[in-house]
């Protein structure tokens, strides 16, 4: 199966409980725990799956039972597992998270296998399966903020990613500023939340639009600010800053949201959509996600 998207960064286990009850630090409540896949790179793959897209994983896995179940639920989904680095020694990795009726609570992203395995990741980048330095990948990149800042800064020079057309998430706000080194990246478009834009623009904005407007004067391509539900913004150098609204929801969960969001506008933009289109697509799609109606 050949991919029409590379999905770069993190593919582990979630393992998240919700509780309908607003939680506090402390707080011991009834609720749900529920494991199933995620991590970045992972999240914005199944939903571009779901959206017809074909995408395949560049990332870390070991070969531990964890790991043996991981890659036989990517292959169910039809996501293409073919150039995952599967590793002898290093376990597979797992997020944790605690989501109240008050939004997430707190979250530990185990991410130390992905990062032990360092550019092994990339080996399919250049080595003639995916492409060479001389005849880099031409298509569409989603890549996450889970790599290492050194892996990243790499990246952000190598010939390997020049003919990309790079889509580029943080982790999140603790990691935010591993993306440093991709800010001003020719074909990089960052999807970011308010918090994690005014990280990296260092900034105060209070807004989307505001957030958005000073990522493009630290130099900037093109960038992508969410704030939860608020209004959010897209912004390029050549086209200035265009604002959309998501639509009022129950919010049900937000582990993912971000990266729905980020997969929705792709897919949309791949089928041709022009940019408020395609912003407002995206918002929907989070919007439907955070509310459960798009399962997980």
């Amino acid at each position: 199966m050949t991919p029409d998207i590379l999905c770069i960064g993190s593919t582990l286990w979630d393992i998240i409980g919700r509780s309908p009850t607003s939680m506090r630090l402390g707080s011991d409540v009834p609720g749900r725990i529920s494991r199933l896949p995620g991590g970045v790179a992972m999240n914005i793959a199944m939903t571009l799956r779901r959206f017809g897209m074909t995408p395949a994983l560049l990332t870390a896995i070991g070969r531990d039972a964890e790991g043996e179940e991981l890659i036989a639920a990517c292959d169910r989904m039809g996501l293409v597992t073919a150039h995952v680095y599967r590793s002898d020694d290093l376990p597979t990795d797992r997020y944790m998270a605690i989501e109240g009726a008050n939004g997430l609570i707190a979250a530990i992203a185990d991410a130390h296998s992905l990062e032990a395995a360092g550019n092994k990741i990339l080996r399919p980048l250049e080595d003639g399966r995916l492409g060479t330095e001389a005849s880099p990948w031409p298509g569409l990149i989603a890549l996450d903020g889970n790599l290492t800042e050194a892996l990243l800064s790499d990246i952000a020079t190598s010939p390997l990613f020049a003919a990309a057309d790079l889509r580029v998430a943080p982790a999140s706000p603790g990691k935010a500023e591993r993306l440093l080194p991709l800010l001003t990246h020719p074909t990089a478009t960052l999807y970011v939340n308010l918090e994690e834009a005014n990280i990296l623009a260092k900034a105060q904005s209070s807004t989307a639009p505001q957030a958005a407007a000073a990522l493009l004067a630290r130099g900037a391509s093109r960038v992508l600010v969410t704030n939860g539900g608020a209004v959010s913004a897209e912004g390029s150098r050549d086209g200035g800053v265009i604002e959309g609204a998501p639509p009022p929801v129950l919010v049900t969960r937000v582990t993912g949201a971000g990266d729905t969001f980020m997969a929705a506008h792709i897919v949309a933009e791949a089928q041709g959509a022009a940019r408020q289109a395609a912003l407002d697509a995206a918002l929907r799609a989070a919007a439907s996600y955070v509310s459960g109606e798009i399962g997980s």
